[in-house]
């Protein structure tokens, strides 16, 4: 098996202990990953406050983003091998995963774009005696805690814009899921960064991921994950006040009315929830269809879902792959079991339909409300449930009646009700006539549950700059030190 070490400053660090990295199609350990330990935590923050204080905070915006346009192209050559390792650590596509890696150069590219930009603005005082402005300056360092199930799209999200507004960063992958961002990290001194920009902590253990978000030298946590971690994220991020950017979990709902190309919609909910296994935060996994097309729509998804082809993810002809790992089967078949015992209708799938493995078939639900179990909890996995409504209205209400706030989808051709509804659905993304698409111009986040702050755009930018107001008197004449202003 590779042996795959971290990289923390100039140094490649093995670690003094490893763990496996198991392939879930395979069944058995492909990778040996270095696990950190408490030292080289704090080795990795020091590293990047030297790289801050140091190097990399003497940089101009302008060779700042030319690194990150160096950094694109070498993202560019290396692509496929990165794109296996994830497909080898998650199970996910190799045809999604190399989509994914390939569109990465773009988001550095836009960064790049701003990173000479950054600017302040001159502010009315209101006295004639000072001058006031206001200037953009980055966070200082930042911890970047990722998921498995897309390690590099997540980093990137967090990563281009930090090194575009001047921060440095030291990320901890998931340990379902560590190769590809220990891999990227080497593309660093290829393209030219000072040591320290970019550093990696691993392990199997919880430990790592607390030691570095509780580390007084963080100045800003952003994580993606579940809602359970992110919350504990939130407070340990919180014991030495850093801010943080959360990406916590979704139930969204895809709602197709009566109107809509149905044919459409139906392959809309279906790359809502199967692609990717489900294993995806934005998953529509609540399919909320008007009574009066509901049995059309479900027997157009059954059909198709029951055809989907599984096996191989680096198969060309394969649509879904396995589950990541044991413990996320199990969660998924747990859930579809409770489903069962409330009296859910299974129109297809609800177990591993003969493959073995971790694999899990396409599985739709219908015949429980939206307030049963199955359609309140992310599963996380391709379970798809099916509830009818009558109008408008009650469409906003079950689409609104969760706890998370992340994603939705519809499905209509009147434009009117599209206003509507995009304004009445309590969510971070709606898409119309379109599901699961992303780009690094439109900012990403929820609202509720689903967490707080923003990734990609303009807004993505802010989460890792902060303003400084600064006032300059301007006559030199002494004032009274007892009178404020």
């Amino acid at each position: 098996m590779e042996a795959i070490a971290m990289t923390i400053g100039a140094e490649r660090r093995p670690g003094r202990t490893t763990f496996d990295s198991l392939d879930p199609y395979r069944g058995g350990p492909w990778a040996q990953v270095a696990e950190a330990t408490a030292r080289d935590v704090d080795d990795a923050v020091a590293a990047a406050r030297a790289a801050f204080e140091g190097p990399w905070g003497a940089l101009s915006g302008a060779e700042r983003a030319r690194l990150l346009r160096r950094l694109g192209q070498e993202i560019e050559a290396a692509a496929d091998e990165l794109a296996l390792a994830e497909t080898r650590d998650n199970g996910k596509l190799l045809r999604e995963m190399g989509g994914q890696v390939r569109s990465l150069p773009a988001w550095y590219e836009y960064y790049a774009g701003f990173a000479d930009k950054i600017e302040g603005r001159v502010v009315d005082t209101g006295r004639p005696d000072f001058f006031g402005y206001v200037s953009r300056e980055p966070v200082g360092v930042v911890a970047a805690v990722l998921p498995w199930n897309s390690p590099l799209l997540l980093l990137t999200f967090k990563l281009a814009p930090a090194l575009a507004a001047g921060c440095t960063v030291v990320a901890k992958p998931s340990e379902h899921a560590p190769v590809s961002i220990l891999k990227f990290a080497e593309l660093f001194e290829r393209a030219g960064f000072p040591p320290g920009v970019f550093n990696t902590v691993s392990g199997a253990s919880r430990e790592v991921g607390e030691w570095l978000v509780r580390h007084p030298g963080v100045d800003r946590v952003s994580f993606t994950g579940s809602e359970t971690t992110g919350a504990a994220v939130a407070a340990a991020a919180a014991s030495h006040l850093a801010p943080a950017t959360l990406e916590l979990g979704g139930k969204s709902a895809n709602i197709v009315f009566p109107d809509a190309d149905l044919e459409a919609a139906a392959n809309g909910l279906i790359a809502g929830i199967f692609a990717a296994a489900g294993q995806t935060c934005i998953a529509g996994s609540r399919a909320l269809i008007h009574a009066d097309v509901f049995d059309e729509v479900v027997d157009r998804v059954a059909e198709r879902a029951d055809s989907i082809v599984m096996g191989d993810p680096t198969g060309s002809a394969t649509e879904m792959g396995p589950i990541c790992f044991p413990g996320q089967l199990e969660k998924i078949q747990h859930y579809v079991d409770t489903a069962r015992k409330e009296g859910a209708v299974i129109r297809v799938g609800g177990g591993d339909g003969g493959h073995g493995g971790l694999f899990f078939q396409p599985t739709l639900i219908t015949g429980l409300p939206n307030d049963s179990v199955v359609c309140r909890e992310e599963i996380f996995g391709p379970v798809l449930t099916a509830v009818p409504f009558g109008d408008e209205d009650e469409a906003v209400r079950l689409a609104n009646d969760s706890r998370y706030g992340l994603a939705a989808g519809i499905w209509t051709a009147d434009v009117r009700r599209v206003f509507r509804m995009t304004r009445a659905l309590k969510v971070g993304t709606v898409w119309v006539n379109a599901y699961r698409t992303l780009n690094y111009a439109m900012p990403f986040g929820g609202v509720k549950n689903s967490g707080f702050g923003r990734e990609n755009g303009t807004e993505g930018l802010g989460e890792y700059l902060e303003e400084k107001a600064v006032w300059i008197e301007t006559t030199g004449r002494t004032r009274d030190p007892f009178v404020l202003g």
